[in-house]
């Protein structure tokens, strides 16, 4: 019988921030780096050292260190530091997708710049593995993964498998089964350490298939082991049954590979929390910072990016390291801890702070880029928009923007004269501010200079805007007599459009009629608010519990507003609820949480929008809104990484989980990207969210959609838990009251409801839309001052309407479009957004295809099959 390699990974798993900071993660980081560079070159025999592959420590080492680039690229080329392929250890579950791909595409070029990136996808911690994940890593040439969490022995008996993504790529995987700090706490003394080594390597030797197994030798933040080449050649001199050996997780895959054979084929999303926790609620957790994230992402892909794609054909300089700067920022905070938000309140901070600067940086520079093109464009009136369609194709519909606006009557028109339709939501008037900041650059310009200036929003339908371009729309203010532009207000409880009418119900829910298909849905928005008895890391439902819905709440009023393109009801509830945990568990109801909610109807728009308003002075809570569907349905679809998922609404691990002992209970509280939809083959509804992405599908017969709002906890850590039963998860004297969100809480989120299958009803399209409203930029003279800071006039070079006309794909959702980092040319890439339906790939595609690392690909697509993702090439 051969012997068993053991391979031998000395590691150290660092995260950038925790229960501590991020500076003081850094500052130890410099010390430890500067200990491993110094051990390797000291040691030969000292083969390799795994910096838990995030190229973003090497940046971060070589900010203080720059003197070390050097040495640190020559251990790096050697393949003995092993850094990349990532940036950060990013989540997978709910982080946008382009979030991953952008991580993978620095971290593999940063690593690639000093020497090599590792071509492993190696996840030691992360809460859970996307189910398109293979596919991901094959795009950036990986093919081997090495994992901790997410597989449990019901399914796998051994560590070796084949994980097939939901695209159908298979890749050699590897799980770390007892965790990547198993071999961290090494006895010296002789006399324990062939007992230590017999008790470990024969745990790892059951759950192997070959003889090959890997012994990951580190822990947070673990110092590297000096000593650690002798104690192999110990080893080796106690153990002649084993044959130990220094190794990478390359070195390891190269020796697995040659012992594999019929291998179980695991497929999906991985995600059991049988023997590892996987924390499957913090994908609510801090509700204020998920929602400044995918707030953030939003507006990267789906807004900032386009638009500066459509400034760089125009001549205008791209900015890739400003982007990279910001994306960076949103790495740092995608980290498993930190998106998590299980973290101390001091660290959550910083993330928060982080979201400011990405954000402040992402407006900017969208400001700056639509500036650069409307400055150039010939100013024909005193109130000029330019408005950007950052979608690939001709887009239709109301758009919100706001405005500086006059005094007087005005119409809206666009380029052709025809008067577009507004209505104001709100303004302020900003008159002698605005004025004040003017500035004349030039005094012998006329300038108009409006009597009083209000700052306003609106909403305006506008037509035909051009695909991945901009059209102009100007203020008339000749015209006399205009059509009433606020809406009118009353106290009716209904509101309407083409498709849905709404109407409040008497048990505070709404009624929805769907006038197309002539269906009516009711119990429709009832909030339900419970406790939480979790931590950072799991809800968990207190023991005793006293749950809580709108149907019980008092009305403190009501009113409409109706618009020639909108249509408003808001909604504002008083619900008496327990002040904590106690209060609750003695059925007491002594504070007061006033809900208020505005529900939109856009004028000839599939959407019902909602945004809620939460005074939340109570604490330990959780707070839901539901849509009952009187659809029973086994399964949800989501949306996850370039594809939609079909889930269990019930796990049937739920009835053994305890007596089978699991980590923590397997619930259906799941992620989503943009949307969650129950449906059969002929209808469905789907919730669309701008916040959250968690969801849990409820109810006798699973037929109601809860989407999770926020969620609030007293502490990091917490013992006992009813869904996770013993130890705490993090540190339990980490006291968390910011975790506690007492303030206004805001949230938006949309619905929609459908006559068709799921495929026939474009769902992805649809969020994709509404995740994607157009920006706009003013050109007014007066505006010219410190207010937006001082311009001069530029040559009126371009049209007042412009198109990039880059390809479309029908029927696939693009899900970025940029410009490529090493070419002049255009990035666009698409997905498949269906769940059966194949999308044929024009000729005009043929030959342009690339890989999400943005090398040229050799495989020409013809179709693009279920839950694939294909990156296009575009000379410009």
């Amino acid at each position: 019988m051969a012997k068993t390699k053991v391979h031998v990974i000395p590691h150290s798993h660092w995260d950038r921030e925790w229960y501590f900071t991020s500076s003081r993660s850094t500052i130890y980081l410099v010390k430890h780096l500067k200990e491993v560079i110094e051990t390797l070159e000291a040691k030969e025999d000292y083969h390799f050292y795994l910096m838990d592959a995030q190229s973003s420590l090497i940046e971060d080492y070589l900010r203080y260190c720059p003197e070390d680039k050097t040495r640190l690229e020559k251990l790096i080329t050697d393949k003995r530091l092993i850094t990349g392929p990532w940036y950060t250890q990013t989540d997978q579950l709910v982080i946008s997708q382009e979030s991953i791909v952008r991580n993978l595409l620095y971290g593999t070029r940063i690593a690639h710049e000093m020497g090599h990136s590792m071509a492993v996808g190696y996840v030691p911690d992360a809460f859970g593995q996307g189910g398109n994940m293979p596919q991901i890593y094959k795009e950036f040439g990986i093919s081997k993964f090495l994992f901790w969490r997410g597989v449990a022995d019901n399914r796998l008996k051994q560590t070796e498998f084949i994980w097939r993504g939901d695209d159908g790529t298979e890749m050699l995987a590897e799980q770390i089964p007892f965790g990547y700090y198993y071999g961290a706490n090494i006895p010296e003394n002789e006399a324990e350490l062939k007992k230590y080594l017999d008790e470990q390597i024969g745990a790892l030797e059951k759950k192997a298939s070959t003889p090959n197994v890997y012994f990951p030798n580190g822990l947070d933040q673990a110092p590297v082991r000096k000593n650690l080449p002798e104690l192999v050649a110990k080893f080796n001199e106690l153990d002649s049954t084993r044959e130990y050996q220094i190794a990478s997780p390359e070195t390891f895959f190269a020796d697995l590979e040659q012992d594999v054979m019929d291998l179980p084929v695991i497929a999906g999303e991985l995600t059991e929390g049988k023997h590892s926790r996987l924390h499957k609620s913090i994908f609510s957790t801090r509700a204020d910072l998920k929602q400044a994230n995918n707030e953030i992402e939003n507006f990267l892909s789906n807004v900032l990016e386009p638009v500066l794609s459509v400034s760089y054909s125009l001549g205008n300089r791209y900015p890739h390291n400003e982007l990279a700067e910001i994306w960076k920022l949103m790495f740092e905070n995608a980290a498993h801890d930190s998106i998590g938000g299980c973290n101390s309140d001091t660290t959550n901070r910083d993330v928060k702070h982080r979201y400011k600067l990405a954000s402040d940086l992402a407006t900017n520079l969208l400001d700056l880029n639509m500036r650069l093109i409307s400055e150039k464009i010939e100013q024909k009136q005193a109130f000029q928009f330019t408005i950007f369609n950052p979608l690939p194709y001709e887009k239709s519909g109301v758009i919100k923007m706001s405005a500086y606006i006059p005094d007087d009557n005005f119409t809206m028109e666009d380029t052709q004269g025809n008067t577009l339709p507004y209505t104001i939501l709100e303004q302020t008037d900003l008159t002698e501010y605005v004025l004040n900041q003017h500035i004349d650059l030039n005094p012998s310009k006329a300038v108009y200079l409006p009597k009083k200036v209000f700052l306003a929003t609106m909403l305006v339908e506008v037509n035909n805007l051009p695909a991945l371009g901009y059209d102009t729309v100007y203020f008339n203010l000749e015209k006399e007599e205009t059509a009433e532009q606020e809406p009118k207000q009353s106290t009716a409880s209904k509101i309407e459009n083409e498709f849905y009418e709404i109407q409040l119900a008497d048990n505070n829910s709404l009624t929805i009629h769907d006038k197309k298909a002539n269906r009516t849905y009711t119990d429709q928005m009832v909030f339900v608010e419970n406790g939480d008895d979790g931590d950072s890391y799991n809800y968990s439902p207190p023991r005793k519990d006293l749950v809580i819905t709108s149907k019980e709440a008092v009305v403190n009023s009501v009113d409409s507003s109706v618009s020639s393109v909108n249509q408003t009801l808001t909604i504002s509830f008083k619900l008496n609820v327990p002040y904590n945990l106690e209060e609750r568990a003695n059925r007491e109801k002594t504070k007061e949480m006033t809900i208020k909610t505005i529900i939109s109807l856009r004028k000839n728009e599939e959407l019902i929008r909602f945004d809620v308003q939460i005074a939340n002075q109570v604490l330990s809570h959780r707070l839901c809104v539901t849509f009952a569907t009187e659809i029973a349905s086994k399964f949800s679809t989501a949306d996850q990484l370039f594809a939609p998922i079909k889930r269990p609404v019930r796990l049937p691990e739920m009835d053994v989980w305890e007596a089978e002992e699991w980590q923590e209970a397997p619930i259906s509280i799941e992620a989503m990207q943009s949307f969650v939809s129950l449906h059969d083959e002929v209808h469905g509804v789907a919730v669309l969210t701008e916040g959250v992405r968690e969801y849990e599908i409820i109810g006798d017969n699973y037929d109601t959609i809860s989407l999770t709002l926020f969620r609030t906890f007293s502490h990091m850590g917490k013992t006992d838990l009813l869904y996770r039963p013993g130890r705490a998860s993090g540190e339990s004297i980490v006291a968390t009251p910011d975790a506690q969100l007492l303030g206004e809480i805001n949230a938006t989120f949309a619905l929609t409801l459908f006559e068709s299958s799921f495929d026939e009803a474009n769902i992805a399209k649809k969020a994709k839309e509404y995740l994607s409203n157009p920006p706009v930029y003013q050109m007014s003279d007066f505006l010219n001052g410190r207010l937006i800071y001082v311009y001069r006039d530029e040559e009126k070079t371009l049209d007042a309407t412009y198109s990039l006309k880059l390809p479309m794909l029908d029927g696939a959702i693009v899900s970025a479009v940029k410009k490529a980092e090493d070419s002049e040319a255009f990035i666009t890439r698409f997905f498949n957004p269906y769940l059966q339906k194949e999308i044929a790939i024009p000729e005009i595609f043929q030959g342009k295809e690339c890989h999400l690392d943005e090398n040229k690909s050799n495989e020409k697509q013809t179709t693009l099959k279920h839950a694939k993702v294909q990156t296009y090439l575009f000379e410009k």
